[in-house]
């Protein structure tokens, strides 16, 4: 798919067969950047400058990858693929880039000893374009949606895209899906993907096996997250490139269901090219409903993996 927002690249590194990998955003001229963190166990690198009133350069790139706190390694690879192309904040003759890196916990789906590292986020560089493919790629590879009972008993996540576009701004939304929770159609209350019933080929309904009294498997563990970056052409600045991702977090709490528990990592990154006066409200009403379209793609392209079905293959949404 195409992003359809210039001076941005997305690569992808993806291993089917240990069911991980990461993706990489490339942003050769940088961007201001401002984030926000809604879930209770989020899995981060570089990424403390962009709350707060902390300061920070602009940023140029940003990293989702698998393998939990293993998998932090990965940004090495795109910081050295950043220094050869010569990107990065210059300080006198030096080049330091800053590459906010979010994981999400795959170990479950594939392979319990393996993820990516240096190599593979410099090969995800090498691999950026402007266009993408969605589903069971990059990060989204071991991705799994419901785990009430367990990655066992979930559905595949995956990566989305979604491009809104209003009064010439440009808000895009690139998402890495691997909540605890249920991705459900707001529209009609449908479920998309999340927990399946042991009993059957059937969803449970996550929130409401919750009120029934079924509680988490593992209940001291975290194993899930939903990771956004909105991306848009609109000029902010920091401060409100992190009102625009409290604002998106609405678009998220749309179709997931519960959302920011204790279990998940949830995060949003707003990224800000800054070619375009816009009203910092309108851009968080636009990315709220990017990365509700966003997740929605991420698991409607998703595909069966390591014996985890596809949303679509499980009858009865509720």
């Amino acid at each position: 798919m195409e992003l359809g927002i210039r001076g941005v690249l997305i690569g992808h590194y993806t291993d089917p067969l240990h069911a991980t990998g990461c993706t990489v955003v490339l942003i050769p001229e940088g961007a201001v950047a401002g984030m926000d963190v809604r879930g209770g166990a989020p899995g981060t690198r570089a990424c403390d400058s962009l709350v707060g009133f902390r300061s920070s350069g602009r940023i140029h790139a940003v990293l989702f990858t698998g393998g939990s706190t293993f998998g932090l390694g990965t940004t090495d690879g795109v910081l050295r693929f950043l220094l050869e192309k010569g990107w990065g904040l210059k300080i006198d003759n030096l080049i330091v880039p800053l590459v906010p890196t979010a994981v999400i916990f795959d170990l479950f789906i594939g392979s319990h000893n393996v993820w990516p590292g240096s190599c593979e986020g410099y090969e995800a560089c090498v691999n950026a374009r402007s266009e993408t493919p969605l589903g069971t790629v990059g990060a989204g590879t071991g991705a799994v949606v419901g785990k009430l009972l367990g990655t066992r008993w979930g559905t595949k996540g995956g990566i989305g895209w979604s491009l809104v576009t209003t009064f010439g701004i440009k808000v895009g939304c690139l998402a890495v899906v691997n909540a605890f929770g249920d991705v459900v159609d707001p529209r009609t209350g449908k479920i998309l993907a999340g927990t399946r019933d042991p009993k059957g080929k059937r969803f449970m309904n996550t929130s409401e096996a919750m009120k029934r009294g079924v509680i988490r498997e593992i209940p001291d563990f975290s194993i899930s997250t939903t990771l956004a970056l909105i991306l848009t052409d609109a000029r902010l600045t920091r401060s409100a490139a992190i009102r625009v991702s409290q604002m998106a977090q609405i678009g998220m709490a749309r179709v997931i269901r519960p959302v920011n528990t204790g279990f998940d990592g949830d995060l949003i990154i707003t990224a800000s090219l800054g070619e375009v006066e816009a009203d910092a409200n309108l851009v968080g009403v636009m990315a709220a409903e990017a990365l509700e379209r966003a997740i929605i793609v991420a698991v409607e392209e998703a595909t069966p993996l390591g014996g985890i079905p596809a949303g679509r293959q499980v009858l009865g949404g509720s």
